[in-house]
């Protein structure tokens, strides 16, 4: 397992990445929006992410660890950088979005996730490759994505929600 992906990895709850993406997928169905969209800017502490900007996060996260696992997985060995996901959300045009808007981007991202992971062969999801100076697999990557939206959920669950 590898050491800092490991705490979204561990998240995902099934044996299949591609089941653990779509229960994912479906997850987000059952999102209350409207009592999301009460929250507007609010954060839980100073410094913090509003709501649209976790979804911006978990939209560009989505986005550059399918782009990796893609590059891994057609056996590209090339070595990938890590990214500032503050530097990413200083500089995105979330507050301008709706939050639905940002929603149903993020499902369509994840759907597009979902197809990728589904033509890549059991060979290409064990290939590896070093992404922020770590190596992973291909299929560790999509079990992030999961982990990583499971992540996310929890803490607009347990630290957004109580601010209402």
């Amino acid at each position: 397992m590898p050491e800092f992906f490991d705490r979204y990895i561990n998240l995902a709850e099934d044996e299949e990445v591609i089941v653990s993406l779509e229960r994912n997928l479906k997850a987000l169905e059952t999102l209350d929006v409207k009592q999301l969209n009460t929250l507007g800017d609010k954060v839980y502490a100073p410094g913090k992410w509003t709501i649209k900007d976790i979804f911006q996060h978990l939209i560009d996260n989505e986005r550059i660890q399918s782009y990796r696992a893609l590059r891994i997985a057609r056996n590209d060995k090339t070595i990938m950088p890590g990214y500032d996901e503050n530097l990413l959300a200083q500089n995105t045009t979330a507050s301008q979005q709706t939050l639905q808007s940002l929603i149903e981007e993020f499902k369509l991202v994840r759907k597009s996730s979902i197809v990728l992971f589904k033509r890549f062969t059991d060979e290409m999801l064990q290939r590896k490759g070093v992404c922020s100076g770590i190596e992973i697999s291909v299929l560790a990557l999509g079990f992030q994505l999961s982990g990583h939206q499971i992540h996310h959920l929890k803490v607009i669950r347990e630290r957004y929600l109580p601010l209402l």
